[in-house]
């Protein structure tokens, strides 16, 4: 009998690989692309462990050459949605009953494969699939991934030790069950190691789940589900379907087991997310966890005391890299007139040298937008700046969606603090910048803070310790995630747990104990060893 009691060690991060000229990963990562465009992968859907073929089937292109098919895959109807739930609900009680240990080293052999064995296999599906350059997929696909998966098994340690104390004659110890139901995964395409961990994250806690993988995304995801396979999860712990979210969400939500959403997406999606769980709430066996991150209106905010060439490499890494499509992208700018005029040569300067284009082509730092969708949402915001009087084009404006759906890395120049594209979401390569009188610094962080409704990641450039702090103070709310003169991007699991709150979701911060703890219901467990006989207490007396 297994009765260690066991706490994994804080670990640390996946190291990330460069991909230089002449190096054995960039040799590797060319040959595992290869693999995948010289084929069509066929993707089923996953089911208790038996992989189901519908006949109805969508495709997966190359946002970077959208006439390259990548796989096909089988979408799912209602009957499937309703066997996957069937499929999670039979493997919840053997799973819920592993020990900890058991499902903490299923995550860490997960972890192994994908940073050895599957690591370039990943990476190429997430950059063909998903539009990523190399470096992007080896931070997200490897490292955030295995990163993930590592800490969470640290996290739970911490969670499961965590104990209330015991007075002489009880003992008082706390357990923490999975759900009682199941969880409802509903990932993005941006992330595959978020896709990853919205399953991962409820699983070790030993709930069980059924997956909506982002169909832009499932060529990477589809790999997952056979790591986990090969890893020895259990059959029916992850049901994998394909296919519409509006089928698929259908059933889930009127499901009386429901019993938790680990979401990542737009704040519109998963506002009719709550909405559906709130019309169907008599119906559930127990008020279900809702966890979303959603979207963002991601700011670098500007004290004139900052370094004009440390700015302009924070708006163009920020808002840039993976073409804007981070939930924590830099998409506003607020910069102080005294330094705008450096700030924009030194980002012009920059443009000039970026190359936009394929993702097998390592000397571009710009790929394309993940499908035309996207690609049009971003251009309808780049003519409306081309036709307003309260904006200008300042770099780029220009897109093509002929090969694939390629937009110019853009800056527009906002006239007015409250213009359309400094308060809505874009999620593409277009930062807006305003230019503030250098005096009107505390008037500007107020608008900064008001302007939009979300709240997710920000950014304060500041060599002006008082003037940091007083960004900070204004601030506070303004971001789930704030960085002192540094982008605004690229939390990493460990350092800094990632989350937002107004319209950016629910805050529970991916990468740390606090997500993993919604994962699980406690139960305050007394026992007395000397259980009392009589029901007076020694103040009830008649005797003075």
């Amino acid at each position: 009998m297994n009765n260690i009691v066991f706490s994994f060690p804080k670990p640390a991060n996946e190291p990330v690989q460069g991909y230089k000229p002449g190096s054995i990963e960039r040799k590797k990562i060319k040959e595992a692309m290869d693999q995948l465009l010289n084929m069509i992968t066929e993707i089923p859907i996953i089911i208790g462990g038996k992989e189901i073929r519908t006949g109805n089937m969508g495709k997966v292109v190359m946002p970077t050459d959208h006439q390259h098919v990548l796989a096909h895959y089988h979408k799912v109807s209602e009957k499937e949605v309703k066997m996957a739930i069937e499929a999670a609900m039979a493997a919840h009680e053997e799973w819920a009953n592993t020990p900890w240990i058991d499902r903490a080293s299923v995550m860490q052999k997960i972890a192994t494969l994908i940073a050895g064995k599957y690591r370039y296999l990943i990476n190429a599906a997430t950059m063909l699939g998903q539009g990523k350059t190399t470096m992007q997929a080896e931070i997200d696909s490897a490292c955030e991934l295995v990163d993930f998966l590592r800490y969470n098994a640290y996290y739970a340690s911490q969670i499961y030790s965590d104990q209330p104390i015991s007075d002489a004659g009880t003992l008082n110890y706390v357990t923490y069950r999975p759900l009682e139901g199941f969880v409802f995964a509903i990932t993005p395409f941006n992330f595959t190691s978020i896709a990853s961990n919205l399953c991962m994250s409820p699983v070790l806690m030993g709930n069980t789940c059924i997956w909506k993988p982002s169909t832009t995304a499932l060529l990477s995801n589809y790999i997952l589900m056979k790591i986990y396979k090969e890893a020895g999860l259990p059959d029916g712990v992850v049901n994998f379907l394909p296919g519409s979210g509006a089928v698929i969400g259908k059933v889930a939500f009127a499901n009386k087991y429901l019993a938790g959403v680990h979401f990542t997406g737009s704040t519109g999606t998963f506002n009719g997310f709550w909405k559906s769980i709130g019309d169907n709430i008599a119906n559930y066996n127990t008020y279900p966890k809702i966890v979303g991150e959603t979207g963002g209106k991601d700011f670098i905010f500007v004290h004139h005391s900052a370094d004009a060439h440390q700015v302009a490499t924070a708006i163009v890494r920020g808002a840039f890299e993976f073409q804007g499509q981070k939930c924590s992208a830099a998409s506003r700018a607020y910069i102080p007139k005294s330094m705008w005029n450096d700030v924009k040569k030194i980002i012009g300067k920059m443009l000039k040298e970026i190359k936009t284009g394929d993702v097998r082509d390592f000397s571009a730092f710009v790929n394309a937008v993940i499908d035309e969708t996207s690609f049009d949402n971003c251009m309808n915001y780049i003519n409306h700046a081309k036709k307003s009087k309260d904006a200008e084009i300042v770099f780029g404006g220009t897109g093509d969606k002929s090969v694939g759906y390629f937009i110019a890395p853009t800056v527009i120049l906002a006239k007015k603090p409250d213009y359309k594209s400094m308060k809505e979401e874009i999620f593409g390569p277009i930062i807006t910048i305003y230019v503030y009188d250098d005096d009107k610094y505390e008037e500007t962080l107020h608008l900064c803070d008001t302007t939009s409704p979300y709240a997710l990641t920000g950014a304060i450039f500041s060599n002006c310790r008082k003037a940091l702090r007083k960004g900070a103070e204004i601030l506070k709310y303004a971001a789930g995630n704030i960085y002192y003169n540094d982008k605004p991007t690229g939390a990493v699991v460990g350092q800094q747990p990632f989350g937002g709150a107004r319209a950016s979701g629910t805050n529970d911060k991916a990468g740390s104990y606090l997500n993993l703890i919604r994962w699980t219901s406690p139960q305050a467990i007394k026992e007395t060893f000397c259980p009392a006989e009589d029901y007076k207490y020694p103040f009830i007396s008649d005797a003075e």
